[in-house]
């Protein structure tokens, strides 16, 4: 990364590209199970079907670092386990292996032949594996191609050969299958067209005359070369190849697919053609021909089929018969070939078909979906069509062959995986007043496009919600005995009772279990083998499985007021502040321990972490006090309750949690210890399992409840339930092993514990009010929730209601029939459109479009406005259609200032547009007033213009449009809009305007940016700085006055800044004569903007905008991709955190290379050498690391491993969006310089007064101060030991304090005070203030004895 540049950007992917270029299917695991692997941008991920849920889980997702073109499995002769082979951008091959027991990829091997990039000369585009596992084919789309031999050596290995060449120059290649041709020697098949002749004819007659052949190559393993074999004429509009098995399982050859047909060849076979049957019904267009897009061959035993797609979705099944010989059996002739319909799917990018009876489409855009075959279409209805009825020769004609699309019958759809692909346009926004904001998503194309809205949740599956005959405290559940597989009971605790419910096919009352009932209940445990132990005020009741029933009673004048218990031993605290033990005996019997601990103050909380395995008893009892702290007492036999270590809290603890959990520094478990205070915050803490010592505190803030902490289990690890203003699960991420702390989609708790039964294995009981709720989380791997709106056409932009939480979306769809003309031919006319004339087809039956599409027509557009409430009615409240071929192309909502700043919607169309060359037959702006607080839209007129208006921008009042190469400002009038003024500005075409002041940032679509000022006195738009390099542009921000960010059809993401003298000149009063004058540079602007960031994140940019994605949080830059992604630019503040990622960077490039062999710099720096951004995603795989790498990186950073981690993970935490703070936090940083050089010893303050009027007048001086927060010494002596501004450094230099949710919504003056005393009789102040505003319903301010005056202020 270059060093030279002064502004730094941490860029990281909140959500990867979920857009799947190509799947394959094989057993990568070693085992029975099938797996899918997928390639989507640079990510290849794994996939775990479940044949008896049917349902598609993620196993491991992995970033290559790299475009991932090609995908192939293979598996050698005797195995049973298949490989993975990619072709990418690296000019390399990539042999890989999946490795269940580690869950990751690793590289076998890895062999150059080219250049990286992806160029048409440099194989990577085809790659193909003989059906034996022996050879592989790469190739390039002209020339190339080299073929591999795979094998294995002595030690079992694999290997691979040098590649042998198989070039033929000036060829271009539209296909590659490989044969199944046994255990022959292994041919690969092409689909070529030698252009030789054609480039060296000015007359076009030798390209007119151009044949489009079939050839095979085979590769003699006895020689070690490859010749050319075979070579035919195939039709011209051929373009993909598809396998037929050989050997025993069929003829061999390929499937030829080209426009309107499908034929079988093979060099020893005859020709055999069927035509891809055409859609009939009213709609149709009975001339429109169909090709494959995709498809998939399935072998079972003793027979083979195909499944082709058409670009409608509908799929096809192919079939071959054989002629059999006189025993009936095939004799590997083919006598025919047939096709007929099958079902209508999604339009897929890949098909595989599992030996499980599931069918998989990776879809092209939307959900991919997961399928169950019901039958093989074997028995159906559908006429079938075979090749008997078709010429072999492909330039003779035929009648086509139509059949009637229906709902599916074969595959039924069991799950889906969530895609974002493409996303079109986005925008941030807190229309809920939750914690954090949302993002709202314009996704899809056609009848599947939808209105998505993201927040940052799992997902709950709700299980049972019952009503209660009253309101319990708290819920438990328990076995009966150590080895029952699920719970038994669920114990409820109401304030003057308890009540026991069994746990079976019903869940019922139950009395007879030796429970009390007649108190509240304090804890339920299981105890050792098969007794249960009830803790209640007044003491504890052991249940033995005999039916025996011991009862130890509290002393007297006194009551348990906290308990903990395990397997093995229980803790109790009694009002006094004594805390009693008791650990099993052999015999089973509770032996309480002589002595008592007496604490200084009232016990809050007690945990007793698990009996480790192997060991009788827990080491550990922590003990959280009302004093503000929590201590750790011994339990080992030698001293018992001796106090161990303690901690300093900033508020009384709440609950308290001994856990061990998956922790990535150690690559294993670790014991921690939860905290949750009666504040609101969590805190979790490393316990050493040998001193009792902790250490590494990380804090978050959950809500304004206190929090309450359990221990459950989820897929398979322990994780804590925190509840507070809403519930939160912390679990350890699948892949890194790091912490994740993320909020649960469901209603508020009190109380929780883990729960499972034969219906729910993994699952938690809670209590919400009078119910009682169970419910399990069954996906770890996504924590973005998204709910789905459909829409009706492909989205294009959208815009926010300036008040009501609404939307208003422009969508449009080209060459599809809109409603009204779908509703003339369903009506029985006919249609005239331009030359061509639609004849009526069959019936008028409709068909659901977001399952077969909408009717094409060629040269139609469908498009419409829908107004969107993604907060109410969820849904669209209406939908105004455009008529007369029009399509909307932008919109935006402006406030007019001569109609009293009234807020109109207007929308710019085009009619009869044609995408390229573009041309259009006119265009328009059209304005709506919004009636019914925006729910309705009421025309006004409409202006015509000379262009279709792509860019339409609210400025001072008035509206600014983008026509053509100029910029426009129109004001509102009664009978059209008026223009006022007009500047050519772009070369090309304005596609996007972005405004601060009197400046506009003026997008071309393929000349970058240019910065305008408007000049009011003399109603001028003057250019006045522009970019020296041509940037198809697709989207921009500003980021200040002087910066803007954007985005490129290559997928680059850059920062741009006008020089400040320029931006200075620019905004001088008068009339801007010395600008229009000054002399223009290269036929542009007199000036140019200067290169701050850029950045290749793979994905191309479709919108950027800046943003908090944290409430109250950092500013960050946020862009979504076309392909799926969601990622974010923040910019750096200190010099120290540049230098240190930057290091880690580098050691990361060299300790972790890509996967698939591409350099990282290189890739980063795809079209121009990456500057000022630091790769987050590639820091984030230091956690994925070995141990000794993370050792190595660390000492070579000096710095621990954990340090190294927490430095990832904090600054995750500020600025991504899947760890937003549950509620508005402040989060403020020394004064000096962003961040403290090194940890200094002394307290911290937050001090919080109330202000009403102007700030400047604002006193002071007097008792106005009051203290929300402080931290000051927490462990240790005065000179060595922790205090809070050290604790503050090791959170990145940053503390979180919470705004008391109580205190009335207003003007505040917020201050924050560090008191450094490292240097003896030197205090050092370092305060720092803020004005905030609280919004709010609190009502409670603090009294005058809780204010004080702070001294010189």
């Amino acid at each position: 990364m270059a060093t030279t540049s002064s502004m730094f950007m941490y860029a990281l992917t909140i959500q990867p590209p979920s857009s799947v270029t190509q799947a394959i299917l094989g057993q990568f695991a070693g085992t029975k199970e099938q797996q899918i692997v997928t390639a989507s941008g640079s990510l290849l991920t794994i996939h775990r079907p479940d044949p008896q849920q049917g349902k598609i889980s993620t196993i491991l997702s992995h970033d290559v670092f790299g475009i991932i073109r090609t995908l192939a499995a293979f598996r050698l002769a005797g195995s049973n386990k298949d490989y993975i082979i990619v072709g990418s951008d690296s000019g390399r091959i990539t042999v890989l292996e999946y490795t269940p027991a580690s869950n990751k990829f690793s590289r076998l091997h890895l062999e150059t032949f080219g250049k990286s990039g992806i160029r048409r000369v440099i194989p990577g585009q085809y790659l193909v594996v003989d059906p034996k596992g022996r050879a592989c084919l790469i190739a390039s789309v002209e020339k190339n191609k080299l073929v591999y031999v795979l094998n294995r050596n002595a030690q079992a290995e694999l290997t691979i050969s040098s590649p042998l060449e198989a070039h033929k120059p000036q060829t271009l290649v539209f296909a590659m299958a490989a044969l199944d041709v046994g255990y022959e020697n292994p041919v690969f098949a092409a689909l070529e067209v030698d252009y030789t002749e054609s480039d060296q004819d000015p007359t076009g007659q030798a390209f007119e005359e151009l044949e489009k052949s079939l050839v095979y190559y085979e590769l003699d393993l006895g020689l070690n070369h490859v010749v050319r074999k075979w070579s035919d004429p195939v039709d011209r509009t051929a373009s993909m190849l598809f396998q037929v098995p050989g050997g025993v399982d069929g003829p061999s050859g390929v499937l030829v697919c080209g426009i309107d047909n499908i034929t079988y060849r093979h060099s020893n076979q005859d020709p055999f053609r069927v035509a891809i049957p055409r859609r009939k019904g009213a709609t149709e267009n009975p001339e429109r021909k169909r090709s494959i897009v995709c498809g998939v061959m399935h072998k079972m035993r003793g027979a083979f089929f195909f499944l082709l797609q058409s670009e409608d979705g509908d799929l096809f099944k192919v079939t071959i018969d054989m002629v059999e010989d006189e025993n009936g059996q095939p004799t590997g002739e083919v006598k025919k070939l047939k096709i007929k319909y099958f079902d209508t799917v999604p339009v897929a990018t890949s098909l595989c078909i599992l030996k499980s009876g599931f069918l998989f489409v990776a879809a092209e855009t939307g959900n991919h979906h997961f399928y169950q075959f019901e039958k093989l279409g074997d028995d159906d209805n559908e006429t079938e069509f075979d090749s008997e009825a078709f010429p072999t020769d492909a330039t003779e004609p035929y009648m086509p062959v139509y059949f009637y699309p229906r709902g599916a019958e074969n595959v039924n759809l069991v799950d889906s995986i969530e895609s974002m692909n493409p996303i079109l346009d986005c925008k941030v926004a807190n229309l809920t007043d939750e914690d954090a904001p949302q993002i709202y998503t314009l996704c899809g194309t056609g009848a599947r496009s939808t209105f998505r809205t993201l927040k940052h949740g799992l997902e709950v599956n709700d299980i049972v919600d019952s009503e209660l005959p009253g309101v319990p405290s708290a819920v438990w559940t328990t076995k009966l005995t150590r080895g029952d597989e699920f719970d038994a009971y669920i114990v409820l605790s109401f304030s003057n009772g308890t009540l026991v419910l069994s746990i079976g096919e019903t869940v019922e009352e139950v009395t007879d279990t030796g429970f009390l009932a007649g108190t509240p209940t304090l804890a339920v445990q299981q105890l050792g083998e098969d007794s249960l132990i009830q803790i209640y005020p007044r003491g504890i009741r052991h249940i033995q499985s005999n039916g025996r029933i011991n009862e130890w009673p509290a002393p007297q004048h006194r009551t348990i007021v906290a308990a903990t218990t395990n397997e093995r031993q229980v803790a109790v605290a009694l009002s006094s502040g004594e805390i009693v033990y008791f650990e099993m005996d052999v015999d089973g019997s509770l032996a309480e321990y002589d002595e008592k601990r007496e604490m200084s103050g009232t016990v809050t909380c007690l945990s007793l972490g698990e009996v480790p395995e192997g060991r009788v008893r827990s080491q550990f009892l922590a003990v959280g006090c009302d004093d503000s702290t929590v201590r750790i007492l011994s339990l080992d036999p030698d001293s018992t309750l001796e106090n161990k270590s303690v901690q300093a809290l900033t508020s009384a603890p709440s609950a308290l949690s001994i856990m061990s959990m998956a922790d990535s520094t150690s690559g294993g478990s670790t014991l921690y210890l939860h905290i949750g205070l009666y504040s609101g915050v969590y805190l979790r803490t490393v316990l050493d399992e040998v001193t009792g010592e902790l250490s590494d505190t990380r804090t978050r803030f959950l809500g304004h409840k206190p929090a309450k902490l359990f221990r459950v289990s989820v897929k398979g690890q322990a994780a804590v339930l925190a509840l507070s203003s809403r519930p939160w699960l912390g679990y350890a991420d699948l892949q890194t092993k790091a912490f994740m702390l993320t909020p649960l989609d469901t209603v508020g708790l009190e109380w929780a514990w883990n729960f499972s039964s034969e219906q729910c294995a993994e699952g938690m009981v809670g209590i919400h009010g009078q119910s009682l709720r169970i419910f399990s989380v069954e996906k770890l791997d996504n924590n973005l929730l998204q709910q789905s709106i459909p829409l009706a056409h492909t989205p294009r932009k959208m815009v926010r209601h300036p008040e009501q939480p609404l939307f208003y979306v422009i969508e449009s769809d080209n060459n599809v029939l809109p409603p009204s003309v779908r509703q003339q031919l369903i009506n029985g006319g006919t249609l005239t459109n331009g030359e061509t004339q639609q004849l009526v087809n069959g019936d008028s039956k409709v068909l659901p479009p977001d399952e077969f599409g909408y009717p094409k027509g060629e040269r139609y557009w469908a498009s419409c406005v829908q107004i969107v409430d993604p907060v109410n009615s969820k849904g669209i409240i209406q939908k105004i259609d455009l008529e007369e071929n029009e399509a909307a192309v932008s919109i935006a909502a402006v406030s007019f200032a001569s109609q009293d700043d009234e807020t109109f919607l207007v929308v710019g169309t085009g009619k009869d547009m044609v995408v390229s060359p573009r041309t259009h037959s006119a265009a328009f702006l059209y304005v709506y007033r919004f009636q019914e607080d925006g729910k309705e839209l009421e025309f006004i007129h409409q202006t015509k213009v000379e262009e279709p208006p792509m860019a339409l921008l609210p400025f001072q009042g008035r509206l600014l449009a983008g026509i053509g190469h100029s910029v426009r400002i129109y004001d509102l009038g009664m009978r059209q809009l008026l223009r006022k003024c007009q500047a050519e500005v772009t070369p090309s075409l304005v596609v996007g305007l972005q405004t601060q002041g009197s400046r506009i940032v003026v997008s071309d679509v393929q000349e970058s940016v240019t910065y305008c000022v408007y000049k009011q006195q003399d109603n001028l738009l003057i250019p006045f700085v522009d970019d020296m390099i041509p940037r198809w542009t697709t989207c921009t921000a500003m980021v200040d006055y002087e910066t803007v960010a954007g985005g490129d059809k290559f997928g680059n993401l850059w920062l741009l800044r006008c020089p400040q003298k320029v931006s200075e000149e620019a905004d001088e009063e008068g009339s801007g004569a010395h600008l229009v004058h000054e002399r223009q540079y290269l036929q542009g602007a007199p000036n140019r903007l200067s290169l701050m960031c850029h950045y290749f994140p793979q994905d191309l940019p479709t919108t950027i905008q800046k943003t908090q994605l944290v409430a109250g949080g950092r500013d960050v830059l946020f862009w979504t991709g076309l392909q799926g992604t969601l990622g974010v630019l923040v910019p750096f503040v200190s010099r120290e955190d540049v230098d240190f990622f930057q290091t880690l960077e580098q050691h990361l490039r060299s300790e972790d290379p890509p996967l698939a062999g591409r350099d990282h710099l290189i890739y980063r720096s795809y079209y121009v050498p990456v500057k000022g951004v630091i790769d987050g995603d590639l820091c984030e795989r230091y956690m994925l690391l070995p141990n000794d790498k993370k050792q190595i990186i660390a000492g070579e950073l000096d710095r621990e491993v954990r340090e190294i981690e927490r430095k990832i993970s904090s600054t995750q935490a500020n600025m991504r969006f899947s760890l937003a703070a549950a509620v508005p936090l402040l989060s403020l940083v020394s004064a000096h310089g962003g961040v403290l050089e090194y940890e200094i010893n002394g307290p911290l303050l937050v001090w919080l007064a109330a202000w009403n009027g102007n700030c400047t007048d604002f006193d002071s001086s007097g008792n106005v101060w009051s203290k929300i927060d402080q931290s000051g010494l927490l462990s240790g002596d005065l000179t060595t030991g922790t205090w809070g501004m050290g604790e503050m450094v090791t959170q990145n230099s940053s503390w979180a304090s919470a705004i008391p949710s109580s205190l009335p919504a207003g003007n505040y003056l917020l201050r924050h005070e560090l008191l450094a005393i490292h240097t003896s009789n030197q205090a050092q102040w370092y305060p720092e203030c803020a004005q905030i505003t609280i919004t709010g319903g609190g009502t409670k301010a603090p009294s005058s004895s809780y204010l004080s005056a702070i001294p010189d202020v």
